[in-house]
Formats: structure tokens, sequence, C-alpha cells
């Protein structure tokens, strides 16, 4: 098998959460340029109709599916619309997130629920929906989760996302440890700091600059450098791999140890 082959996804079927902008909809367009047919799904579906119509426009094939990561019903009805149209999914990009900032000592309750049952608690109802596919099909998978560098430090006013996301980094672990014996890869990327409609105003401004000097490469990163990462955990390139989380934040970890 050459390298190309490796990262080659042709017949695989790959579902992304959060997929309708952001870092979700750049992994569903980098699963498709690689060979899949993606799933796009999320509760916005004007968003996810514009992702798989800019997909559909560069040759690729994607479909869009509702989803609610929060709600088991939700997720229930996801996987049997994607097992009845494309059948078993075979890669997960756990994607979907959401943020509430605020000082803990003023954080309600609803904000801490609401952060904490999106981030993690959907990411393990997600990744237990698709595993349990895949076992039942008797099909070897690699399932992503998207972490982030603040599973592994703090800072002020983030308390319920590191909280969820420093759960989802040994949440990956855990699952890769008990379905290994399936044949199904479980893998982690923690970006730090990536430029995206959501943030691009935030990251010209002089708050955001100072920000930047803890990153020793002092610049955020583009949402194409996260694909050599999935891909690679996606593909058979990362066959061997499982259990792992990659860092990707322009060395950012490296200067706050």
């Amino acid at each position: 098998m050459t390298v190309a082959d490796r990262f080659n996804l042709d017949g695989r079927v790959a579902l992304v959460t959060g997929a309708g902008s952001g870092l979700g909809r750049q992994f569903a367009e980098t699963l498709a340029d690689a060979g899949a047919t993606v799933i796009l799904a999320a509760r916005r579906r004007e968003k996810l109709e514009e992702a798989a119509q800019s997909i559909a426009d560069k040759g690729g094939n994607a479909i869009c599916v509702d989803l609610d990561v929060t709600d088991s019903a939700s997720v229930r009805d996801c996987f049997a619309e994607v097992e009845s149209t494309t059948g078993i999914a075979d890669i997960l990009v756990n994607n979907a997130g959401i943020n509430r900032a605020g000082f803990l000592v003023d954080l309600s309750e609803e904000d801490w629920d609401v952060v904490i049952d999106t981030n993690l608690k959907g990411v393990f109802l997600v990744a237990q929906a698709a595993a349990k596919a895949m076992i039942r099909a008797e099909k070897p998978g690699s399932i992503i989760n998207i972490a982030s560098i603040l599973g592994f430090r703090v800072a002020k006013m983030l308390g319920s996302y590191i909280a969820a996301k420093s759960g989802v980094v040994n949440l990956t672990r855990t699952m890769a440890l008990e379905w290994a014996r399936y044949g199904i890869r479980v893998n982690a990327i923690a970006p730090g700091y990536f430029l995206t409609e959501m943030n691009e105003d935030f990251f010209k401004t002089d708050v955001a600059r100072k920000m930047l000097v803890q990153v020793p490469m002092r610049r955020i990163g583009e949402l194409g450098e996260l694909s050599g990462p999935l891909l690679l955990l996606a593909s058979d390139a990362g066959s061997f791999m499982t259990g792992s989380t990659i860092e990707v934040d322009g060395g950012q970890l490296c200067s706050s140890l």
C-alpha cells in the first residue's frame, strides 16, 4: 500500500457533528476531498445545506442530517437515518461544541449544564451510538473527538469549557481502551487558537494580539492546518494509533508548562 493509498478515504462514510460552520465545516470538506461520503450533522439546517452545496460543487458527496448531540433520541434518529441512507458510518468526527464564558463564582447552573451537556455528554452519546453501530455490523472504524489545549491547562472565565474538554481527553482514552478489541480506534485532536468566522474580528484586537504572545509561532492557526492531523487519524495512515491526542497549537502548550 502506498502512502497515498493509506490516506485515501474512498468508500468510507464519515459523520461530522457541528458541521455547518467553523472547524466542523473544514473537517467535512477535508474528508470529502479525501473521498469519503460525508454526513453533515447539526441543528442549523440552513448552514448544513450551505456546507453540503460547497462540497457538491467540488465534486464531493455530502448529506445533511438534523442532530442535537445533547438529546439521546435525536442521536438515535440521526444514526438510524445515516444507516438507512449510506450504511454504517465508519468515521466519526465529534466536533459539536459551545462555550459560555464567565467567572465560576458568577456562572449560572444553566450555563454550566449547557456546556457540559454539549461538549462532554454529547461526545459520549454520539461516540457510543457510532461504536454500537460498528460493533453490531462487525465493522472497524475511527472516532475522532475534538478536544482543546484547554483540556491540558487552565484559563480564567472558561471553567465549564475546560472541565468538559479535560473530560474529553480522558474519555477518549477510555473509549480507546474499551473498543480496541472491536477494531475501533478512538483519538482526539486538541486545537489551539484557530481563525474562524466567529472569532475573526476578535483576533484583530489588542487583547488578542497580547494573547498570541503565548504562542511560540506568534500567530493563530489556519483551518487547513488541521487537515493533516484529521486525515492521519481518520485513515489507514493512523492504523496503529488509538488513545492519542494530537495537539495542534503552534507550540502553545510548550510555552505554558
